[in-house]
């Protein structure tokens, strides 16, 4: 029996709609431009820094300068306190790299002795109002001497060039504990009666830390550096720049030629400087993105006319 034109066409006719408006959606949606969508991709890592430089202010009221000039006739115990001040720049990455100075004024010297008898016992250690004025006047500060000479040969100084001998590290942030404790050698300009020599110094110094840094530094010479009277000019003398007949040479049994001097300084950490090449890690707050509108501000001084 055949198939009536007319009911072929009815089950054509579903096929027909089915395929012009669902057919396609079989077929695979086209890919996105790979181009289209951004990549975004992580920062790059901060360099580590190349240098970490803490500044440390010397204490003034707890500083202490010892001096022994040891004769066989005579000691001599000489004191500076409460007079040094100045800062020590220390990279906690690499102490060989610290920097800094040392102040001492020395007007305010003072000098015990201990003298020896006929045995070659020595006495007990007392003051001598006559050596602290000797001492004075060799060093051309005593009272006769013009205030402007006076204040240059009272200032005694101290300018670190070269630090190294560090041990046991030269990177503090390796080492641990509240209290981190090394030894170095210390090379400086020494500057005493306005001439200046080259003293090494060996020290040990001892930082305490809080939490990521150090906040305090105290430091002392381990052996007294040795000070030449002639070297600086530290001479007899009778009066201001009047020199004695009596030489070193000549008082040598009651006066050493040299002095030994030892140094015991507390620093408080201040601030930190910033380091020339090492870059910190970028800040998402408000105040990077201000930073270059700051720079974009005219200078008031540079917009104002000339007269």
């Amino acid at each position: 029996m055949k198939t009536p034109f007319s009911a072929v066409a009815t089950l054509a006719l579903p096929l027909v709609v089915l395929v012009a408006c669902g057919g396609e959606s079989a077929a695979p949606p086209p890919k996105a431009s790979a181009s289209a969508a951004p990549l975004v991709s992580a920062p790059p890592p901060a360099p580590a820094p190349t240098a970490i430089v803490k500044k440390f202010a010397i204490d003034k009221a707890s500083s202490k300068v010892d001096f022994a000039m040891d004769a066989p006739k005579e000691k001599i115990h000489g004191r500076v306190n409460g007079a040094a001040e100045g800062t020590i720049q220390v990279d906690i990455l690499d102490i060989t790299k610290t920097k800094g100075s040392v102040v001492v004024d020395i007007s305010g010297i003072e000098l015990t002795q201990n003298v020896a008898n006929a045995k070659g016992e020595f006495t007990e250690e007392k003051a001598n109002d006559l050596q602290n004025k000797h001492a004075r006047t060799w060093l051309e500060i005593s009272a006769d001497t013009p205030e402007d000479v006076r204040k240059k040969n009272s200032r005694v100084e101290l300018t670190i060039t070269k630090v190294d001998n560090v041990a046991p590290s030269a990177d503090l942030t390796k080492m641990s504990g509240d209290l981190r404790k090394v030894t170095f050698t210390v090379t400086g300009d020494f500057v005493l009666h306005g001439v200046k020599s080259t003293k090494s110094v060996d020290v040990e110094a001892e930082f305490t830390w809080s939490v990521d840094r150090p906040v305090k530094l105290t430091m002392h010479t381990t052996k007294p550096f040795a000070v030449s009277l002639a070297e600086h000019d530290v001479r007899p003398r009778d009066a201001f720049g009047k020199l004695a007949q009596k030489t070193l040479d000549v008082l040598a049994p009651t006066v050493a030629k040299e002095a030994l001097v030892s140094l015991d300084l507390t620093g408080f950490m201040s601030f930190t400087f910033p380091t020339p090449g090492a870059s910190a890690a970028p800040s998402s707050g408000p105040a990077a993105s201000a930073a270059p509108a700051a720079s974009a501000a005219p200078v008031a001084s540079a917009a104002a006319p000339k007269k």
